[in-house]
Parts: structure tokens; sequence; C-alpha cells
């Protein structure tokens, strides 16, 4: 294998550092071996691959799941979420920031997407939370490291993807998600409790709230909590595909949002199909460029050369998994989280099957790690989304996160290290 052979992997880096977009720096790339590199090849090779990898049903699921997260939001049931979990947890020490971070498990049953929900929620709490004297920078890091939760709780579309790549079963994927983003919600919480008190952030509410408070705001946010268990449930007894749960989720939107809640509007028909499309359109190109850019590493032999470089210098399953960690961070700095897992999936996968490693373990440590480093400099995407939003400047964003990236990085420590954390509810329900 020449440097020939590794100069669109060099060029990808080269496209990312000049601040290209990540779809079209994929498929620069790619046109370029396709075009010049490659002489047996036809160059229609690479439209071809792009376009067959659409051709799949459970793709389907990331439209529908999306168009769901946008329609629960302007169905009124994210904000019946909010005042629910305030009820919960408002009377702890940083109620607001607690109340943030629980916010984002609810929504990870809803939306599945982490730079949704942090756009979300950097709109609606951050400044509610700068009224009640939390520093904004603190108040965008917590937004941003809460969001870290919601694609890790199903139907994560992280999640989705990598049991694409991975032939892994999406209901296995999305058991194998519900543990490990619960852990996440205990750890942050932890964390703001511990960062609030030494800044003197005090609780949002008075007193705990009383069990009718609590009784009323549950049945009123009923509508929006029985999707995710209708989800897993449905997937436990075969009564829906993934794919099929996407569809239902939208139906059920709707009508929640129409019949129940009655905040669903005509008028919202528009702004709702454009939002859906538009993000679904990112999504779906990013993708398509990432499996034109995998099928030239699998023509060029790389991810098998990859692979039986790591097997020859690395024997050990947990120092392997403790390599991929720190490779992850690195990489998901630079890649969007979904991209990452498409390219990465085919290099490292077979290397962890070698040793043992569960797949769904090993899917939700790529998972996690690389929607912790949406969260870090220099690009986290999550970072960029709620940094221009609450128009903070990166330097007051990096010493507030601090705390919080420990945080993240002990909860993929453990992660990494107990399968069981990942692996129970599948072995239990499947």
């Amino acid at each position: 294998m020449t440097l020939l052979s590794y100069s669109p992997v060099i060029l990808l880096f080269v496209l990312f550092i000049l601040r290209v977009p990540i779809a079209l720096a994929l498929l620069i790339s790619t046109a370029v071996y396709f075009g010049f590199v490659n002489n047996f090849m036809p160059q229609e090779m690479m439209i071809q691959t792009m376009i067959a990898s659409m051709e799949s049903f459970p793709y389907l699921a990331i439209p529908f799941f999306t168009c769901a997260g946008v329609v629960f939001n302007y169905a009124g049931i994210t904000t019946r979420l909010m005042k629910l979990a305030e009820l919960l947890i408002g009377h702890m020490r940083g109620g607001m920031a607690q109340v943030n971070v629980l916010l984002s498990a609810m929504m990870g049953g809803v939306s599945g997407s982490a730079n949704a929900d942090a756009a979300m929620q950097t709109k609606m709490i951050v400044p509610q939370m700068e009224r009640l004297g939390y520093n904004r920078a603190f108040s965008t890091v917590v937004t941003a490291a809460s969001a870290c939760i919601t694609p890790i709780i199903p139907p994560g579309i992280i999640l989705i993807l990598y049991a694409l790549v991975a032939d892994v079963s999406v209901a296995r994927m999305f058991m194998a998600g519900l543990l490990p983003g619960l852990m996440l919600t205990v750890i942050l919480m932890l964390t703001v409790s511990i960062v609030s008190r030494f800044k003197g952030y005090a609780a949002s509410r008075d007193s705990r709230a009383s069990l009718r408070e609590i009784g009323v705001q549950l049945v009123r946010s009923i509508g929006a909590l029985l999707l995710p268990l209708g989800i897993i449930m449905g997937l436990r007894f075969g009564v829906f595909t993934p794919t099929e749960a996407g569809a239902i989720a939208v139906v059920y939107a709707v009508f929640v949002g129409t019949f129940v809640y009655r905040e669903l509007r005509w008028k919202d028909l528009v702004p709702i199909i454009k939002e859906s499309v538009l993000v679904t359109a990112g999504v779906m190109f990013i993708i398509c460029a990432a499996n034109a850019f995998a099928a030239y590493l699998t023509w060029e032999g790389i991810p098998a050369a990859f692979s039986n470089m790591l097997l020859d210098s690395i024997h050990n399953p947990i120092i392997f998994l403790l390599v991929v960690n720190l490779l992850l961070l690195f990489i998901g700095m630079f890649f969007e989280g979904g991209s990452a897992i498409i390219l990465m999936t085919p290099l490292l996968l077979p290397v962890a099957n070698e040793m043992g490693i569960d797949p769904a373990h090993f899917g939700i440590v790529m998972a996690v790690n690389l929607t912790i480093a949406g969260f870090t400099p220099p690009v986290g995407t999550m970072m960029f989304i709620t940094i221009s939003i609450a128009k903070v400047r990166i330097e007051e964003y990096v010493r507030q996160a601090w705390p919080f990236l420990l945080a993240l990085i002990i909860a993929l420590l453990l992660l990494t290290l107990i399968p069981a954390i990942s692996l129970l509810l599948p072995k239990v329900l499947l």
C-alpha cells in the first residue's frame, strides 16, 4: 500500500483544518480518489455507492424520529416536561441547572439528537438560568454537557446508525443505551450539585413539591413519558420494527399535540416539515458522503490493515478499549458523531470482535465517546451550537467546562470497564 493510497485521508484532515463542512470534505476526498488515484474503478462508482447506501428500509427511522422530536417541540410537550422536572428536583442545590440535566434525559426518549436538544434547551432554559443569577457561560456548559445524554437514551439516532453499520439489532442497541443514559444523568446531576455548592447557586424552589403537585403535572406530561416506554415495550414484544416505531412516534406526537394538549395548529405544519427536512437532509447527506468514503477505505484495504496493526500491538481487550477511547475522543473533536460512527465502525469493530468484546457494549462506548467529543473544543458541535445561541465566548465556555468534562470521562471509563451497565437490559429483556 503506497502513500498515494492514503492521500484521500490526508486531504480529508487538511480540509477539516481549513474548516470545510464535513459532508463536503468527505465528498472532495472521495472524488479525488475515484477521479485521480484509482484508475481501475469507474468514476460513477462514487455516485452509485452514495445512492445505494440510502436504499435501506432501516434508515427511514432517522427522518421519522427527527420529525417526532420536532412535532413534540411544537406540541408543547417539551414545556410540560420541563415543568415536571422542576417539580421533581427544583428544590435541590443548583435547581434550574439540575432541571436542565433531567430535561435532557427526558428528551432522550423524544428527540434522539444531541444537537437538537442542545439548541432547544439553550433557547428555553439558559435565559431562565441567567435571570435566576446563574453565570451565562456556566448555563451554556450545563446545557451542552446534558445534551450528551439525549442520543444515548433510546431512540438515539447515533444508536440507529451504529446498529445499521455494525449489523447489530437496533432493538438491542436501544436496550443497551438506557442504563448508560441514566448513569450519565446521575453523574452530571452530582457534578451540578458540587459546582453549585462552590459557586453559591441556590435551588429554584423554596421547598419540595407536594405529591399532589407532582401528580397533577405527571398527568399533564404523561403523553410524552409514554413514548419511550411504548417504543421499548413494542420492540421487546415484536409489535413493530425500529423503523415502524419511528412512524408510530410521529403519529403519536401529532395525536397528543392536537387532541390531548390542543397546542398543535395547522399553521405549524409548514415549519415542522421545513425543520424536519432540513435536519434530515443534513444527516443523510453526511451519511451518503461517509459511505462513499468508506467504500474507498474498503477498496484500499485500510480497515483490514488498521485492524491487523492493532491486533499485532494490543492483545488485552481493556487496553484496546482505553486506546479506542483516546482515539475517538480526538476524532470526535473534528467529526460529527454520526459520520464518525460510519467511518470508524468498519475500522474498529473487527478488532473488537476478535477480542471477544460484545458489539452492543462496543457501540455504546463509541457513541458515548463521540458524544462527549461534541462537548469539547476545538470544534465540538454541541459546544458551537450552545455558545452561538447564548452569545458566549469560547474562552468563557472552556473555563466553566472542565468539571463536567471530568465527570463525563469518569462515566465513560465506568462504561468501558463495566460491560454489564450496557448489557444487563439486553440480556434480561431480549
